[in-house]
């Protein structure tokens, strides 16, 4: 079976040499037999301008942080899989473009970590040549961690170094003169007066330097740029699993949105914001009216159905809920053209319903003329053994008035009239011997009920069905 290598991205803007040099050494260690054997790399070079130079004390990489998302993002789109970002500043806020992003970002701190631990387990004093703000972040002594020791260059030299590579003459400006080896050596030579046992150069650009010149340093320096590409070619031979997402395809209606978002995070069982799942909401109110379309009298939804669905699926969900027992009269068509799977409100809400105790048969829907007329209620209920009951001509004509009257709750109200509407049509059913009443639109659970109802009959809200099923698949695809 061939292995499907994956597409590699590398943000070349915040380091124009360097970026090249991990390209070249990306296809200087890629194992081929032939051309076809290469990686399919996109390099992105897009000039970087930040307010202030990275060796200011007042350096702040927040400009920086939106080009590399933005790069990142447009790699995303182009089908990379991993990135590879050649900047040790970036690496102090890799955590959050991680947090935000679905395509692989492969750590040059964790490729060095894992080189160190393997060919210099005895490195004590690490010297470290990195810039101001990456010192301050503390980055390599989160990389290296105890018992070894960071060293870094004295004040002076630092600033030497500095000025070699930034400085208006220096590198990254195009220069190559002995000075800015000469002036990076020095650094390097008060990291060994100083008992290092291993230099780890923490600009890219410093390996390009030093490689062009006979440096004469007693102890190893490490070319980070060619173990960063040897750590990226043994770390992305195959896909990794993205970050969990559940898209929703809201706006049918808007209030029953709202209302399933808030029951999805009460199911979550959270103890910290960061222990909930991503959600992703496309809020699509235009979708042409489902009950109307099904009873012959509007335009057909499917399409803006599944358009939403695709902004849902691109935008990186793995599941998509829809809050509108209406729409699912759509879903059959819709989902076989999709990648991920739409979780069924009718189906899930039917097994729930066969799996209370104590067992119970007839089961009445309360929901829109369109979801009666449908029969995929019916059909699901009846798949679990059980009976569907459905209202009278009156009861059901109470039913659309509380949703779509003009004291309804798609017009905003939630007591008064709709409310007398429902619980008609709730006793109503109940006297025809339903022993659990199912308010199948999303809509009705919004709609205030006196408690004695709830006592008298078992009532089903199948947008906590819903939510809690969302939830337990996604627990599921992450365990």
């Amino acid at each position: 079976m061939t292995v499907k290598r994956l597409k590699l991205g590398i943000v070349g803007g915040l380091g124009a040499r360097a970026g090249a040099d991990i390209l070249g050494k990306l296809v200087q260690f890629t194992p081929v037999r032939s051309e076809s054997d290469h990686r399919e790399i996109l390099f992105e070079q897009k000039p970087l301008s930040e307010p202030l130079p990275v060796d200011s004390p007042d350096y702040n990489p927040t400009h920086r942080k939106f080009y590399v998302f933005d790069t990142l993002l447009r790699m995303e789109r182009n089908g990379c899989d991993a990135a590879l970002l050649p900047c040790f500043i970036t690496h102090t806020f890799l955590g959050e473009l991680r947090a935000e992003l679905s395509l692989e970002l492969i750590s040059i701190c964790e490729a060095l970590a894992d080189h160190v631990g393997r060919h210099h387990p005895a490195a004590r004093r690490i010297g470290v040549l990195t810039t101001p703000y990456t010192r301050r972040q503390g980055l390599f002594e989160r990389t290296f961690g105890h018992p070894a020791r960071i060293l870094y260059p004295g004040a002076r030299e630092e600033a030497a170094m500095l000025t070699a590579i930034y400085g208006a003459g220096g590198f990254k400006a195009g220069g190559s003169s002995e000075a800015i080896a000469a002036n990076v050596i020095s650094a390097v030579q008060f990291l060994v007066d100083q008992g290092a046992d291993l230099i780890v150069p923490g600009m890219t650009e410093i390996p390009l330097i030093l490689s062009a010149t006979e440096h004469g340093v007693p102890i190893p320096i490490l070319n980070v740029n060619e173990i960063y590409a040897r750590y990226a070619l043994s770390r992305t031979s195959a896909r990794r699993l993205p970050v969990f997402k559940v898209g929703v395809l809201g706006g049918v209606g808007p209030a029953a949105t709202v209302d399933f978002l808030r029951k999805f995070v009460d199911a979550t069982g959270a103890e910290r914001d960061q222990d909930h799942i991503k959600l992703i909401v496309e809020q699509n109110p235009q979708i042409p009216d489902r009950t109307e379309n099904l009873t012959g009298r509007g335009p057909d939804p499917t399409l803006a159905l599944y358009s939403t669905c695709k902004k849902l699926e691109r935008g990186g969900a793995q599941l998509i809920a829809i809050p509108c027992n209406t729409a699912h009269a759509y879903v059959d068509r819709i989902q076989r053209h999709l990648d991920i799977p739409i979780i069924n409100i009718l189906t899930e809400t039917a097994r729930h319903i066969a799996a209370l105790a104590p067992r119970v048969e007839r089961v009445a829907i309360l929901a829109t003329d369109g979801t009666i007329a449908s029969g995929l209620y019916q059909g699901a209920l009846e798949a679990e053994g059980l009976t569907p009951l459905t209202p009278d001509p009156e009861a059901q004509g109470a039913v659309m008035e509380a949703v779509y009257g003009k004291a309804g709750v798609k017009a905003g109200f939630v007591s008064g009239t709709c409310s007398q509407n429902l619980v008609f049509a709730i006793e109503r059913v109940a006297r025809a011997g339903a022993q659990v009443v199912i308010l199948g639109c999303t809509e009705l659970p919004l709609i205030e009920l006196p408690e004695r109802l709830g006592e008298a009959t078992r009532l089903i809200d199948p947008t906590v069905v819903l939510a809690r099923a969302c939830v337990a698949a996604s627990r599921a695809a992450t365990d």
